[in-house]
């Protein structure tokens, strides 16, 4: 089980929709803390620390300055979230559960919803990337596509051109997908980000209805 910061205690969580927290690389969950209440009413945040040590803070997986990682590394750490994510939806009666992650995050949440598609309501993905798996590729692309936000600045200096590609090309294949990008934000969550979000849960966390990619 991953360390968990709730925003919300136990009592106050039945009927809610229940968004799960990842973290970028050498950070922790307090970093999202920060949006706990500027999301919209109706959902509850469990921010989740990563398992992997980097120096002091924390990461999901070891990784290089290029993004490049291990990929049974990654399936395992994948593994090890969704079962935390079991655990997470029996301490609260919810409606769903969706996936926020940045950067690192970001492909923490990819991952695992290659490898559980039908979990998740929804995913939002931020300055992040998608990690390459030719075993989770056999399976795609995805053939009931989940809401995806892909919020990012065009001139993040931490996420390399081939991953933006490699992502783009991800997200469009097998995703019901939202693109935003925010000059000047950086590598951070941008204030009008947190607004763009707050509008793509508010339409897709009460709305079940399912999304089918173009032929």
């Amino acid at each position: 089980m991953h360390h968990v910061l709730w925003s919300a205690p136990e009592n106050e969580r039945t009927g809610t929709h229940l968004l799960v927290m990842l973290h970028g690389y050498g950070s922790d969950e307090a970093a999202m803390a920060g949006l706990f209440g500027r999301l919209p009413a109706g959902i509850t945040c469990a921010a989740l620390r990563g398992p992997f040590d980097v120096g002091g803070r924390f990461g999901w997986f070891l990784l290089d300055p290029l993004l490049a990682s291990d990929p049974a590394e990654v399936l395992a750490a994948g593994s090890a979230l969704l079962a935390t994510i079991t655990e997470l939806q029996q301490q609260g009666t919810f409606t769903g559960v969706s996936l926020l992650g940045f950067s690192q995050g970001m492909a923490m949440a990819v991952t695992a919803l290659r490898l559980r598609p039908a979990a998740f309501t929804c995913v939002v993905g931020l300055s992040g990337f998608v990690v390459p798996s030719e075993l989770l590729a056999m399976a795609e692309p995805l053939a009931d596509p989940v809401p995806f936000f892909w919020g990012r600045d065009r001139e993040d200096w931490v996420i390399h051109p081939d991953a933006v590609l490699a992502a783009e090309s991800w997200l469009a294949a097998n995703t019901f997908l939202t693109a935003r990008t925010y000059p000047g934000m950086g590598h951070r969550i941008g204030a009008d980000e947190v607004r763009d979000i707050g509008v793509f849960l508010n339409r897709f966390v009460r709305n079940t209805k399912k999304y089918k990619l173009p032929d």
